[in-house]
């Protein structure tokens, strides 16, 4: 019998391939039938069902009452010799704008961009691609809420796909985690259970009060067809943080003064969420 060659070790495009492989099995199978519990309790919370059936609705149109934004970042390698870097995360705000407030202007500061002029904030600082719907309307923002699981839109889940690391923000009350009502919070769900660790010791580090939420159902961010967890790992984590710390972190709460005045509160929870994504791309290494 001949001898067997030796193996050649596996390429950086190998593995990337793979992984691409492995996730794109979940996030098809999520295109062609979504979760039943998604849909059902999106059809009792909901005015659309989806991304694409609020897009299709005549009676919202977009530069009006809702608006898209996002940012990908170009990257590229033609260097031979040497291996560089490419874009490992993506921040996401489901429910910006009027939606659930504040959650515009946190994207956009953990991304690494100033929430007014959109300038990059640390030239020496990891800048993250991003991707928000928002609500501009005057009133009824609440109207146009899509749930996580029934995200939809392509862009949104285009960069997820291409992602190791999605982490999305969300607005919600106290009472949705059983906290008296006037608690400022943030509760910690998603699949990432190592980037779920690294957000709540840097939170507790900087004084906010953080809580893991995988045991609440309505916000645990477990659900496999949630965007969050539609990376090419098949795991994101989720921010839920409530009315009175989005509340607590500006000055004027208004479209316009949420844009320019921020608080410390504000400043500390940015900082900690992007240390805790440093801390965990840190240890991500594809050969």
């Amino acid at each position: 019998m001949p001898a067997m060659s030796a193996m050649p070790a596996p390429s950086r495009r190998t593995l990337l391939t793979a992984a691409t492989a492995t996730a794109a099995a979940p996030f098809l199978a999520g295109l062609a039938a979504q979760d039943a519990y998604a849909a059902t309790a999106a059809a009792k919370k909901d005015n659309f069902l989806t991304n694409t059936a609020l897009y299709a609705d005549p009676s919202v149109v977009e530069g009006t009452d809702y608006a898209r934004r996002y940012r990908r970042h170009a990257m590229f390698d033609d260097d031979r010799t040497e291996r560089h870097g490419f874009a490992k995360s993506v921040i996401l705000a489901l429910h910006g704008g009027g939606i659930e407030i504040g959650t515009s202007e946190l994207c956009l500061a953990i991304a690494g961009y100033d929430p007014e002029s959109l300038a990059p904030t640390s030239p020496q600082g990891p800048v993250y691609d991003y991707w928000m719907f928002e609500g501009v309307r005057k009133k009824d923002n609440g109207y146009l809420h899509v749930t996580s699981t029934n995200c939809d839109d392509h862009v949104a889940r285009s960069l997820c796909a291409s992602s190791l690391n999605a982490l999305s923000l969300h607005g919600c009350k106290p009472e949705q985690a059983d906290l008296p009502s006037g608690t400022p919070a943030v509760l910690v769900g998603g699949l990432n259970a190592t980037l779920r660790s690294y957000l709540l010791a840097e939170f507790k580090a900087v004084g906010i009060r953080a809580q893991d939420a995988t045991g609440i159902s309505d916000l645990s961010g477990t659900a496999p067809d949630n965007i969050v967890n539609r990376t090419m790992l098949g795991k994101g984590a989720q921010l839920e943080i409530t009315t009175p710390l989005r509340e607590s972190m500006f000055q004027v709460n208004t479209p316009d003064g949420r844009k320019k005045d921020q608080t410390q509160v504000f400043r500390d929870f940015v900082d900690a969420t992007r240390a805790a994504l440093q801390r965990l791309e840190a240890g991500q290494k594809i050969l």
